[in-house]
């Protein structure tokens, strides 16, 4: 199947000043694990992105493989640098990016797109993209890179997982350009947002509540060291965890259920 390439130069071209570089690779192992290493290497790079058409070494939380044929996925990381910030506070990057990705999906492909905690974006109970951040530099004002799969021409018989879907599959016509452009500017308006209130976490937390179908779900949660936790998902903390009853969940697998009864 012929698929059309990222157009490098139209991204570049549109981005929002707020990134400093751009760059689209044909293949790498892993955007992530390039930008942390440009991280280390370059003291002063920050706010710059990589795309890629094809990710062979393609990571998700717990280490999960996450790949998909060329050109058929948005494969994407963000290099940023958080000045001074709370490392209390540090969890609520990846959070921010599942706002813009689902902002973004909402907008650019009219897709009903929703979070499940901490950032998994789904449509229908069905995953679209993935979310992975990952300090490269840490400190008083570490440096993140944070990266997004997002699942956009896969067909049925190419998706990873039975519960997976694309955006082609949810009927999107939007091309792979237009929607990386709108997902890179939603995460650049969000970020901007929250560096210039000093990092507050009460606009975010309100935008993310909004967008979480998990808030209010009855969910089975898998905890580290196998223990289990089920019960109603009533809020996320000011650390972004996600409140189960009386419990904190800051790791571990969570699975919606059905109601009781």
């Amino acid at each position: 199947m012929q698929r059309t390439p990222l157009d490098a130069e139209r991204l570049r071209r549109e981005r929002v000043p707020f990134f400093t570089r751009l760059d689209v690779v044909e293949t790498t192992g892993s955007t992530n694990a390039d930008l942390i290493a440009r991280a280390v290497a370059d003291p002063a790079a920050d706010r710059e992105v990589l795309l890629a058409e094809l990710q062979e070494s393609g990571r998700g939380r717990h280490a999960r493989a996450w790949g998909s044929p060329p050109r058929t996925q948005i494969s994407v990381s963000v290099l940023v640098r958080l000045a001074g910030v709370d490392p209390a506070v540090l969890g609520w990057l990846p959070l921010l990016t599942g706002v813009a990705v689902v902002d973004a999906v909402r907008a650019a492909a009219c897709v009903p797109a929703e979070l499940k905690w901490p950032n998994d974006v789904l449509v229908g109970g069905r995953k679209l993209a993935g979310i992975l951040a990952e300090v490269a530099v840490a400190g008083p004002d570490p440096a993140v890179v944070v990266g997004v799969g997002l699942n956009a021409e896969l067909t049925a018989a190419e998706l990873p997982v039975p519960h997976a879907t694309s955006l082609v599959l949810e009927g999107a016509t939007v091309d792979r350009t237009t929607m990386a452009g709108a997902l890179l500017a939603a995460f650049a308006e969000r970020f901007a947002a929250w560096r210039d209130t000093g990092w507050d976490t009460a606009d975010l937390a309100a935008a993310y509540r909004a967008r979480c179908g998990t808030i209010g779900a009855r969910v089975r949660a898998e905890l580290p060291g196998g223990r289990e936790l089920i019960g109603i998902a009533t809020d996320v903390d000011v650390a972004g965890r996600l409140l189960v009853g009386a419990e904190a969940v800051s790791a571990g697998d969570v699975t919606h259920l059905r109601p009781a009864g």
